[in-house]
C-alpha cells in the first residue's frame, strides 16, 4: 500500500502535544511493515531547529486563495529519524514561518482558517507530485480535516483521488477548527458544498466536523474514547455527528517509541534498569531527583510524580487540594511536578514549593530529561484526567515500573488494569482507578496505593512487574492501522463495483 500522512505536527519537527508523537513514529512503523509512507506537513519555523537536514526541491506551485490572491509555495524535503520515510514540507512563510504553530499566549492566530485551508489545498497538490497510485490519505486532527471533503467534492481535481481512500484520526475532539461562515471561501470550492452533509455546521465552517462526515473511515486514539465521544458528556457538540457515522468509527491505542522510552537503555537516567533489578534502578533515580531539587534524602519515602499540562482537563482541581493537604499534614511522601499551564495552578504550586522545599519539587516548564527521570524515580504516577483520548504518560509509567493512578476514562481505561482482589489474584493488576472525579476520591486512591506499597510488598512488586511486562509498542498499533487501511480500500473497491454494476444494469434496462 501507498499511504500519505497529513499532519501539522511530527517529532522532531514540530510539537505541541501527542499528535506529534503519533505522526513522528507511525509512518516509520508502517513503512517497516513493507508499505510506502510519506508525511506532508507545514514548514513551520521549528523544522529548522530539529537537527535534521532540510533540502530544497525544484517543486513549486501557486494556490488561488481568492480571485485576487494567488499564494505561492514550494516543497522542502527531509526524512523521519526512525527509518527512511520522506517528509515533504509545504513552505509558505506568510502562513507558517511564525513563532508558534497555532497562536500565541493571547490566543489563536486570527487567520488560522485561511492558513490551514491553504495547507489542505497545498497538500493535495503536493500529493499529485508523488510517484505511483495513492491508496490511503491519512489525515490527522482538524488542521487537515478539509481534505476528505475536498476529495469527495471534486473527485476529478487530481488523478490520484479516484483510487485513494481517506482516513481521518481524531486525536482530541475538543479542538475543532471552528470558524465563521465566510471562511468557507478559502476552500476554493463552489458554495453548493457548504451544506450539512459536507462543510457546514450550524452556519459555520468546522474543520473537524467536515473530516468526520466525509472521510471513508474515522479513527481515534483508544477504543474507550471512541465510545465516549459518541455521548453528550464528551462529544463536544459533535456526538450526534459521530453517532451518525458510528459504523465507520474505531479506536486504536497509540504506541510508545520503545527505543526512546526504555529504562534499560535510557541515557537520560541516573541509572538504567530492567524488570529484574528495577528496585536498585528506581532508587538511584529517586536519589538523583532528591539531590537535584534539594529534597530530603530519604530512600524509604514514596515519591509521587506528575508530568503534563497544568490545566483543568488534567485534573488539577483535584490534584491541588490533595497536594496541599499532604504537605500541610506532613504525610510520608514526596511529590515532584513537571509542567506548565494556567496561572491559577502555577502560582499555588510556586508557593507550595517555597513552603515545603524538602517535600515538594517543582519545575515549571518542560524538560525532556526530567520527564524521563521522574518516570524512573517515582513510585507512583498520578494522572486524574477528566478525559484522556489516549494518554502516553501512563504507558511510560508502566514501562518504567511506576504504578499509575488514573481516572477510568479514554485510553487510561484501556491501558491500566485496576488493582482489585480479583485482578491481584489473577495477576493482571497494573495500577489504580480513581472511582469518582473529586479530590476526596483521589486522596483515598493514593492512600490505597501507598498502603499496599508499605504493607503488602509482594503484591506491590507483582503490580510493578506486571506493568513492566505490558507491550504498548508501536508495532502492535501499526498492525491495527494496516488492517484498517486494507479494510478501507476493500470498502472503496466494493462500492465502486456496486456503482459499475448498477450503471450496467441501468444501461441494459434502457
Amino acid at each position: 500500500m501507498n499511504i500519505v500522512f497529513l499532519s501539522t505536527e511530527a517529532v522532531p519537527f514540530a510539537k505541541t502535544g501527542g499528535l506529534a508523537d503519533v505522526c513522528g513514529t507511525l509512518p516509520s512503523k508502517v513503512a517497516a511493515l513493507g508499505h510506502r509512507a510519506t508525511l506532508i506537513m507545514p514548514a513551520f519555523r521549528s523544522i529548522r531547529s530539529a537537527g535534521l537536514p532540510i533540502e530544497s526541491t525544484d517543486t513549486s506551485f501557486a494556490i488561488p486563495m481568492s480571485p485576487q490572491k494567488l499564494i505561492g509555495a514550494r516543497i522542502l524535503k527531509s526524512k523521519l529519524p526512525d527509518g527512511d520515510v520522506p517528509v515533504w514540507f509545504i513552505d509558505q512563510p506568510q502562513y507558517f514561518d511564525r513563532e508558534s504553530l497555532y497562536g500565541t499566549s493571547n490566543g489563536d492566530y486570527p487567520d488560522n482558517a485561511e492558513r490551514f485551508a491553504f495547507f489542505c489545498r497545498a497538500a493535495m497538490h503536493a500529493i499529485s507530485r508523488l510517484e505511483g497510485p495513492i491508496d490511503i490519505v491519512h489525515c490527522n486532527d482538524w488542521q487537515s480535516g478539509l481534505v476528505p471533503a475536498m476529495m469527495a467534492a471534486e473527485p476529478n481535481a487530481y488523478p490520484w483521488i479516484k483510487k485513494a481512500s481517506s482516513i481521518f484520526t481524531i486525536h482530541n475532539l475538543a479542538y475543532q477548527g471552528h470558524f465563521d461562515r465566510d471562511s468557507f471561501r478559502w476552500t476554493g470550492l463552489d458554495w453548493k458544498h457548504f451544506n450539512s452533509n459536507q462543510f457546514e455546521y450550524y452556519n459555520h465552517l468546522n474543520f473537524l466536523k467536515t473530516g468526520i462526515v466525509t472521510a471513508d473511515m474515522i479513527t481515534t486514539v483508544s477504543p474507550k474514547y471512541a465510545e465516549e465521544i459518541c455521548g453528550p458528556e464528551q462529544g463536544c457538540g459533535l456526538d450526534g455527528v459521530l453517532r451518525g457515522r458510528h459504523d465507520r468509527l474505531s479506536g486504536i491505542i497509540n504506541g510508545i517509541d520503545q527505543t526512546v522510552w526504555n529504562p534499560e537503555t535510557d541515557t537520560k537516567l541516573a541509572a538504567t534498569y530492567d524488570a529484574r533489578f528495577y528496585k536498585q534502578g528506581k532508587l538511584a533515580n529517586k536519589r538523583e531527583i532528591q539531590q537535584r531539587f534539594g529534597l530530603e534524602p530519604n530512600e524509604s519515602l514514596p515519591m509521587i510524580g506528575l508530568v503534563g499540562r497544568l490545566a483543568s482537563q488534567k485534573g488539577w482541581d483535584m490534584i491541588l487540594p490533595v497536594l496541599q493537604a499532604h504537605l500541610a499534614e506532613d504525610r510520608p511522601a514526596q511529590w515532584v511536578v513537571l509542567g506548565s499551564g494556567e496561572a491559577r495552578y502555577e502560582e499555588p504550586l510556586r508557593q507550595l514549593a517555597q513552603a515545603f522545599p524538602k517535600r515538594f519539587a517543582l519545575y515549571l516548564g518542560f524538560s525532556d530529561e526530567l520527564a524521563h527521570l521522574i518516570e524512573a524515580g517515582s513510585d507512583v504516577f498520578v494522572m486524574p484526567s477528566l478525559y484522556e483520548p489516549c494518554g502516553l504518560n501512563q504507558l511510560y509509567s508502566l514501562r518504567y515500573g511506576t504504578v499509575p493512578i488514573v481516572t477510568e476514562t479514554g485510553g487510561l481505561a484501556n491501558t491500566v488494569v485496576d488493582c482489585t482482589a480479583e485482578t491481584l489474584k489473577n495477576g493482571t493488576a497494573t495500577g489504580f482507578f480513581i472511582p469518582a472525579v473529586n479530590a476526596e476520591s483521589l486522596d483515598q486512591t493514593i492512600g490505597r496505593a501507598l498502603h499496599l506499597r508499605y504493607h503488602e510488598k509482594e503484591k506491590w512488586q507483582q503490580i510493578i512487574e506486571t506493568g513492566m511486562s505490558q507491550d504498548f509498542s508501536w508495532r502492535h498499533s501499526a498492525d491495527q492501522y494496516i488492517e484498517l487501511y486494507a479494510k478501507t480500500i476493500a470498502l472503496k473497491n466494493s462500492k465502486e463495483k456496486t456503482i459499475i454494476k448498477r450503471r450496467d444494469e441501468s444501461a441494459t434496462f434502457r
